[in-house]
Order: C-alpha cells, then structure tokens, then sequence
C-alpha cells in the first residue's frame, strides 16, 4: 500500500521510529509488526521517518542529558557506508556513559580532532582521555592543548580502553541487520538514533519517563 501523503498520528510516528532504533529490526520487520497492530504503512515511509526524526531526538537529548565524568575512553570503530569503510568515532566516561560520537570519512587527525570538539562543546573539558596507539587521536588531543590552552592528559592503557570497544560491540550489533547504509546522511542520521536509544537505556536522561519508550517520546514532546 502506497502511503505518501497520508497523514499519521505522532503515536504511530514514535513507536515506529523506536522500534527500528531499539530493536535489531529491517525496516520491513518493522513495518510487518506494525501491521500486526492493524497499522498499514510502508517501510519507505519508516524510512523517511526515521531519518526525519533522529537527528530531532539528537538534539533534544543533548540538552537533557546528564553530565559526564572528566575521565573519558576515546575510540573508533568501522561502519560501511554504500560498500566504503567510514568511521564512527565515540567516547565514553570511566562508568561508561556515552560523551558523543562523530561518523566521519576518513580516519585522520582532522577527523579525530573535529570529534574531539563536539565533544568538548557538548560536554566539559576533560582531564584525563585515555585512547589506544593511534597517532590521529595523539595528535588531536596535542594540538587541542596548543589551541586553547588546556592540559588534557594522554594516557595509553589498552585495558581500560575495553569499556568504549565493548559499547561500540553494542552499536555495531544495533545495525547487523538489513541491507546496509545508502549514503552517508542516513548512516549518519540513523546511527545518531540508535546511540539516543542506547543513552536513554544506559538512564543518562534527566528526569526520565517510567520506561525507556516513555522517556523516548518526551524527548519528542
């Protein structure tokens, strides 16, 4: 059934959208499931929602969202984008609660640096990041101290840099199924609701709803 232009309740919108960004589902899975619910609508148009709606969300938790520790765990993983290897850098507190993420091109110390940033404008300034050998992260780390002054410590232990690599396990098992990203904005997009999911389970939402879906729409009220 074509359903462009057809209007539907935000109810039906929301709990589409939270069970793609919840849930290791296709579109399709989601779209079957909601038509057990005796709702018609095409997995296109949860598509569309989903990538309409997640960067919303994004937005709305990062003005919700509780602060973080000093102390952060900073790493990349690998994401494929239309066949092309990209990488979706993330950092973690020392209790593991996410600081941000960045999905970038390349892995390079413009992009670690331009994580980096985000990060630090989204959050406070950490004292101390724990990375593993890459030189990028090394190098951004250093030329964020020379820019604006600050004595961010470098620290190298392989060990506890397993907090941040078992959380990008999670993300990565989040987009196993279906038939891969398209383009690099509905990765960026989709992933951008998957990691507010995931914060929202991991209760790092102020004043929270009485469940993970309830906390989901208040972000969308």
């Amino acid at each position: 059934m074509n359903t462009k232009g057809h209007c539907f309740p935000k109810a039906i919108i929301l709990q589409a959208v939270y069970f793609k960004l919840r849930f290791t589902l296709s579109y399709r899975d989601v779209e079957e499931i909601m038509k057990m619910r005796g709702i018609v609508v095409d997995h296109a148009t949860i598509q569309r929602w989903v990538f309409k709606f997640s960067p919303l969300l994004d937005s709305e938790l990062k003005k919700r969202k509780k602060s973080v520790g000093a102390s952060w765990r900073m790493d990349e993983t690998y994401i494929k984008v239309k066949g092309v290897w990209c990488y979706l850098y993330r950092a973690v507190d020392k209790w593991g609660n996410t600081v941000d993420f960045l999905l970038t091109r390349r892995r390079q110390r413009m992009s670690a640096q331009s994580f980096l940033i985000k990060a630090i404008r989204n959050n406070c300034r950490p004292t101390v990041i724990n990375i593993d050998k890459s030189g990028s992260n090394t190098s951004a780390i250093r030329v964020y101290n020379k820019r604006s002054f600050s004595n961010i410590k470098i620290r190298q232990c392989k060990y506890l840099n397993n907090i941040v690599e078992q959380d990008h396990r999670f993300i990565k098992w989040r987009i196993q199924i279906g038939l891969g990203f398209k383009s690099f904005a509905s990765a960026k997009r989709t992933l951008a609701g998957i990691e507010v999911v995931h914060m929202l389970r991991k209760n790092q939402m102020l004043n929270p709803g009485t469940s993970m879906f309830k906390s989901f729409c208040k972000l969308a009220a």
